[in-house]
């Protein structure tokens, strides 16, 4: 677990040292849970948005995207249940004075009994080797099965007290399970409380005329609001979607972990309208393509797992999350939701407007049921970090900490080298980014040895390296250097686009994906 935090803060100093993400406001000592994406961080982020939003709408006719407004209708979140109920158990420790979420408490409690059992697990795999039986162990060692029946009497106590907001079992649950606070290491701790999480501002000329509206704590409501519009402009025929990509705000009072918990966050959504009845279905399908999606990304399936809720949120009879092993364990990336009709059943009730459907299939009306799927895209861009960071030992003995980048994703393809800043070959490299740098990203770089500024871009995460020597006058070739094997080869100048085209062309994920 230290060694995870360890490599936890190097990607953190990493991110700020290549120009993935900076502290916002740093010159003023920073906004709490804010950052800023620096260079590199917004060509990742732009790559992975494309990404998303192209499996999504390109690759399926029944979804088109919308971009709807961050300010709403206030009556809005009465509706969809935010201003009641939108709220986070809080917790403090006396002593440290810090503030605490009661459930990521007795969640973080729960995932340390889960490795406890695990660890149990491999130093017995280790000692009987091939012979291991690994589910036989899990059913008969007594320690195992010690840890077992805690975590689930655990477990089953906190699902409970979730699912019927008991504030007081949740309380008790920390007691009993004797967790610390990590700061003081006391147990002194308050009642929990719920606290709402929706940022509000006022819109008006004048104090006695303002109106109180919300900065949207999800885009999701965006899209419910416009679903006649769409379906009728868009002559859409159910089952069929609706994507979007942007922000959304929450007052995190634990916000924390990096990027992964922040106040100001991005988001990419698709809310999937269904016959009701069939939502069930459609549920199922999506897990298996959102799975897919990830999966695709090339950093191994075992770094994955779905994660079904204990506790349903108000408008859902289904939900599961993906999560991804994060250098603090294994957190949620993205959310999969049987909606059911809540959304538009609720706007109907409150606007006095009619959201249903008509299906001349069924020669009737309906409100359809909706299925979602949400990522943080911010939490999203950790999971690749995460995934892709590298330390290496070469064989000279050199190490070199490498971004190991899908190429389709890097912030910059192809970096061009002269391998000298004279005898004419900056003016080659030069005419060569020029030719390219309208096919994809591209990055001129002429400072240093031509050792450090490969180590530079091993850093950034650029896939190829192209190095422009005196046989490139000669001949019209260059040596190619791939980022991962640290391989060379030497290519024409006219193959140059192609080959780099087809290596980081969106393409090459997108077929890897169900349609």
């Amino acid at each position: 677990m230290a060694q995870q935090e360890e490599v936890f803060k190097k990607i953190i100093s990493h991110s700020k040292e290549y120009g993935f993400v900076f502290p916002s406001s740093e010159i003023y000592d920073g906004l709490s849970a804010v950052y800023d994406y620096g260079q590199n961080g917004v060509e990742l982020k732009n790559n992975l948005k494309k990404y998303w939003w192209d499996s999504m709408v390109l690759l399926h006719e029944n979804v088109v995207g919308i971009d709807s407004a961050i300010f709403m209708h206030p009556t809005i979140w009465k509706a969809s249940g935010h201003v009641d109920a939108f709220n986070d158990p809080l917790i403090d420790n006396k002593d440290s004075k810090k503030r605490y979420r009661a459930d990521v408490l007795i969640e973080d409690y729960l995932a340390k009994l889960d490795d406890k059992i695990d660890k149990e697990v491999q130093k017995a795999a280790k000692r009987f080797g091939d012979t291991f039986d690994e589910k036989m162990y899990r059913e008969t060692n007594p320690r195992v099965l010690e840890n077992q029946q805690k975590r689930d009497e655990i477990h089953t106590r906190f699902a409970k007290a979730l699912n019927d907001n008991n504030l007081e079992e949740l309380r008790q649950v920390i007691i009993d399970c004797e967790i610390a606070c990590p700061i003081s290491g006391t147990r002194n701790w308050t009642e929990v409380r719920q606290f709402n999480l929706m940022f509000s501002t006022e819109m008006g000329a004048t104090s006695e005329g303002a109106m109180k509206v919300y900065l949207r704590p999800e885009s999701a409501q965006g899209i419910f609001v416009n679903f006649l519009n769409v379906q009728k402009t868009g002559r859409m025929k159910v089952p069929f979607g609706i994507a979007q990509i942007g922000k959304a705000f929450r007052n995190e009072i634990v916000a924390r972990q990096f990027i992964f918990r922040m106040r100001e966050f991005e988001q990419m959504e698709m809310q999937f309208f269904v016959v009701p009845g069939e939502e069930l279905e459609w549920f199922e399908h999506w897990k298996k393509l959102r799975m897919e999606w990830h999966q695709a990304l090339g950093f191994g399936a075992e770094k994955y797992r779905f994660h079904d809720h204990d506790k349903l949120a108000h408008y859902a009879n289904a939900a599961t999350d993906i999560e991804f092993d994060m250098p603090f364990g294994f957190k949620e990336v993205e959310g999969i939701h049987s909606r059911t009709d809540f959304d538009l059943s609720q706007h109907e009730k409150f606007s006095g407007k009619k959201l249903q459907y008509f299906d001349p299939e069924l020669n009737k009306s309906y409100t359809p049921y909706v299925v979602e799927t949400s990522i943080g895209v911010d939490r999203m861009f950790l999971s690749i970090l995460a995934g892709s960071y590298c330390e290496e030992t070469l064989e000279s003995g050199e190490t070199r900490v490498v971004m190991k980048f899908p190429a389709e994703l890097a912030p910059v393809k192809l970096a061009i080298l002269p391998l000298v800043r004279k005898d004419g070959l900056p003016e080659k490299a030069r005419q060569i980014m020029d030719d390219l740098k309208f096919s994809f990203s591209c990055q001129y770089d002429e400072k240093d040895s031509i050792g450090k500024r490969y180590r530079r871009h091993d850093a950034i995460g650029t896939p190829f390296c192209a190095t422009i020597d005196h046989q490139t006058l000669e001949d019209n070739t260059v040596t190619v250097r791939y980022r991962d094997s640290m391989e060379q080869e030497r290519v024409a100048i006219d193959s140059l686009q192609r080959i780099i085209s087809e290596k980081t062309d969106m393409k090459n994920l997108l077929k890897k994906l169900s349609v």
